[in-house]
Parts: structure tokens; sequence; C-alpha cells
């Protein structure tokens, strides 16, 4: 499908020629800002970026894609506008419908995504939910490729079967055809409707995902250890829990060595050195975070230019 006037929300609800353009797309901006050489595709419009949540890669890259495009973004925090004093966001969304010709957004709730879309009438971007976070893992196979020249790597994620950051992950592998271990504790599992659609892709394109819980076991060979960090915006009430659940499943210098000796480690960041990842491993030769964390501009105006 075109991807022009459409939302993205989720990397399930797209085919895979979309998510191939958006990668390739990605590629040429970088080449274009390296150059200079960067068309206006966004000139004369105005993108609403509305952050329920804090954000540094996110807020910096999506700015910055509108004005380097040429367009105008309004930058809204909860705090800003009405919605936190009790405005509908449905209401919020009619508003927005009327003076902005697309939105981004990094919401608490999915489903607020859905409304942000449907009530403005507008094309809406996850810029993450809860749910998902579609030009995170968009960025990450970019740094992949970008390194080994080919997506078709083995991938292991370490750390919360349930993450937001993995379920976009775990889509765009099943979208591709790709090769993806998880290891993280049994009680710490991908939501069932989400792992159902999943499942379905990758019967259709091949792709395959294990689960295991040794995180050993789970990277032996592979060239891409990722984790992200274990307690989540919104996950603060569970924290003891779920650092007792996840202890076993941190990145260490000693489990890299079981990886392949041209592995990477990546993170989509914020980390917390010592929680998740040994300060060895993120600090040292094989980390490429600061790679991935330059491609979500790329990613950013790779998407807003499609579909704005």
């Amino acid at each position: 499908m075109m991807l022009k006037g459409k939302n993205l929300l989720c990397l399930l609800d797209l085919d895979k020629w979309d998510i191939q353009r958006l990668l390739d797309v990605s590629f040429s901006f970088k080449e274009k800002v390296m150059t200079n050489s960067i068309p206006k595709t966004l000139e004369g419009k105005r993108i609403a970026l509305f952050f329920e949540k804090p954000s540094t890669r996110t807020r910096v890259s999506s700015e910055l894609a509108v004005s380097m495009l040429g367009g105008t973004a309004t930058v809204l925090s909860k705090n800003d506008i009405q919605v936190s004093r009790g405005e509908p966001i449905e209401d919020t969304a009619r508003v927005l419908g009327r003076m902005v010709n697309g939105i981004g957004a990094r919401v608490q709730k999915h489903e607020t995504l859905h409304k942000l879309a449907e009530y403005s009438n507008r094309p809406t971007i996850n810029l993450l939910s809860d749910l998902s976070h579609p030009l995170q893992a968009l960025t990450d196979f970019m740094t992949i490729k970008e390194i080994f020249g080919t997506l078709n790597k083995p991938i292991a994620f370490i750390g919360d079967g349930g993450d937001n950051v993995l379920a976009s992950l775990m889509a765009f592998v099943a979208k591709l055809g790709l090769e993806m271990r998880v290891a993280s504790p049994k009680e710490l599992r991908p939501r069932p409707d989400v792992w159902k659609r999943i499942e379905e892709e990758a019967e259709g394109s091949g792709a395959i995902i294990e689960f295991y819980e040794d995180p050993y076991d789970a990277v032996k060979g592979v060239s891409v250890v990722y984790t992200d960090v274990w307690i989540s915006m919104g996950q603060e009430s569970e924290a003891q829990k779920r650092r007792e659940l996840l202890s076993k499943y941190k990145v260490t210098e000693d489990l890299m060595r079981y990886t392949s000796s041209d592995s990477i480690f990546l993170h989509c960041l914020p980390a917390v050195r010592g929680e998740e990842v040994e300060p060895g491993v993120i600090d040292g030769k094989k980390s490429k975070v600061w790679d991935q964390a330059e491609n979500r501009l790329y990613t950013a105006m790779s998407a807003f230019s499609l579909i704005f």
C-alpha cells in the first residue's frame, strides 16, 4: 500500500514492502543529511508532536526531522495542554485535526494513538506506546544493515519478554522472515493478542522466533545482542518484583563471549548501567548504541516524509 496519509501505529499493520521502503528511505536521508541536500518534503506542513512521556532521542529526532524537511513542528507535552486538566483526548484530537497536517505521539496507552488518529482524521505516527515502538525497531535494523550489509543476522533479546520495543523487533522479524531469540523469565512474555499476530506473520514469512529461559542458550553464535531497561515509565510500582525476575538477564561481558566474534550490542536507551547491562558492554568495543541513537533521526525523517 502507499504510505502517504496512512497511520503508522504498529509494524504489524504494514506489509513487508512498506517496511522495506521505510528502511531504504532512511538510508537515503542519511546520505542527504551528510551531503546537505535534504528535500523539503514537508514544506508548508504543520506537524503536532504530542508527548505524554518524557523523551530525549524521540523528542530531538522528531522535532529535527520536521524542521529539516521544511515543516513546522508544534511540540506539546501533556502538561502544556488541557489534557492535563481532564480534556478528553478525543476533543484534543478534533482540535489538532483542524490545525495540523499530521500527528506524532508518544503515549502511555496504545489506545490513545487510535483515538488521536480517528478523531483528528490526520495521519498519526506512534513515537512510543505501551504496546510498541515502531520507529525504534526500524532504527535498530537500519543499524544492523549498516554494520553487516544485511538484515539476515540472528539477534538475541535479553530481558523482559513483554517489552514494547521487543514487540516491534519481533514484528519486523516476522514480516521479513528473519531470526530472533528471546531470553526472558516465563512470567514475562508478550501479550497473547500481539504474539498471536506475530506467530501468524512468522508462519507466512518463515521467520524463526524462539524463547529461552537461559540467556546463555539464547546468545550462542548470535550477531546482535539487544536489551532494554527492566523498569519502564509507569512500572515503578513493580520495580522490586521485576528486578528479582530479571536478575539473571543482565547483558554481561561474559555473556557476550558466547556470541559470534563480530557481534554487536544494541540498546534503545536510556540505559541503567549495572542493571540490565554491564558498563563494560555498553561502553565497550562491541557497543553500537550511539550509531543506533543517531539513526533515530533518519528513520523519523523517512517515516514523516513518506506518511505526512
